[in-house]
């Protein structure tokens, strides 16, 4: 029996939004210490505040102080904290009812030991060293009364805020997408064709028209047509090109299904549907089981197919 293959995949983006006058206003207090709930139209006070009423749908203007101190509602223990949580070491997530607000705030608490954690406990915010307009500003919560006192204000108005966005897994293939993994290895292209409508998909997958899985291996061509495309012109931290860049729907001659590629050589102005391409393979020496055994797509200066040729792949 084949090796099943796998491998540890990570994606991340910086993620970074406008914060608007309520939540500027909330961050900007976390820098400087300070934690505000919004006032609604029936007194309630939420932590953290909400931008509109729930009740009467109308903007919420009025931001108070509540105290730094509060009371564990409900919460439930991490053994093993993952990369990016809040604490390195076991510690409770929380729901955490801040002395003079009447809505839970989600965060961590370092208990020490998950004996010390209870629903009803009292905790204070352990703020960070280098606060900066984040909800991270507050490091998590310990057991006790004691918090330390509000900041001198920390400078302009916090306006935008940028959070990481990360996720860690490892992939294990099918033994479809295994196989057509290996032929990668080998410089070849492999589809399957589904044994009801009769397309060709690259990679192996269940027929998405059909809902069964695909069985005749079919040899597809490294030539094929440009459906449709996009031009990168937006910079973003990791980038490995130089907006502007085409990423483009290739049709590969044989398959029914496009891939997405990059296509280099010539201005991105100048990709169009229809174009005719063809891969380029990085050297052999550094191919792997990996679709970035191809590198790019080139024009290969054919005429462009028909628009007919495609229509129904788009």
């Amino acid at each position: 029996m084949e090796t099943v293959l796998a491998a540890p995949l990570e994606i991340g983006f910086d993620y970074t939004r406008s914060l608007g006058p309520v939540l500027g206003r909330f961050m900007t207090g976390l820098r400087d210490r300070r934690v505000l709930g919004s006032r609604t139209a029936d007194g309630r006070i939420h932590v953290p505040p909400l931008e509109y009423d729930p009740v009467t749908h109308a903007p919420v203007t009025e931001l108070v102080d509540v105290q730094p101190t509060g009371t564990v509602v409900s919460w439930t223990w991490t053994d093993r904290p993952l990369d990016g949580q809040p604490l390195d070491r076991p510690f409770g997530w929380a729901l955490i009812r801040l002395d003079g607000a009447d809505t839970a705030l989600l965060h961590a608490v370092d208990a020490g030991s998950r004996d010390r954690m209870h629903t009803g406990m009292r905790v204070h915010i352990r703020w960070s060293s280098s606060p900066h307009g984040h909800i991270r500003d507050i490091e998590c919560f310990a057991p006790g009364e004691t918090a330390a006192a509000p900041a001198e204000s920390g400078g302009d108005p916090v306006t935008i805020m940028t959070t990481p966005i990360r996720l860690a897994y490892t992939h294990t293939t099918s033994p479809e997408e295994g196989r057509y993994l290996r032929e990668l290895a080998e410089g070849r292209l492999l589809g399957q064709r589904c044994p009801v409508c009769r397309k060709v998909y690259v990679p192996p997958r269940v027929c998405p028209a059909d809902g069964v899985p695909t069985e005749e291996e079919v040899a597809v061509s490294e030539h094929g047509t440009v459906t449709t495309f996009c031009v990168v012109n937006v910079p973003f931290a990791g980038q490995r090109l130089e907006p502007p860049y085409v990423v483009a729907q290739i049709l590969l001659d044989g398959a029914d299904m496009p891939i997405p590629h990059l296509i280099l050589g010539l201005p991105a102005d100048e990709v169009r549907m229809g174009m005719r391409v063809a891969a380029v393979w990085r050297d052999r020496a550094e191919w792997t089981t990996s679709p970035t055994n191809i590198a790019h797509f080139l024009p290969t200066g054919e005429p462009d197919a028909p628009y007919e040729s495609y229509e129904d792949h788009l």
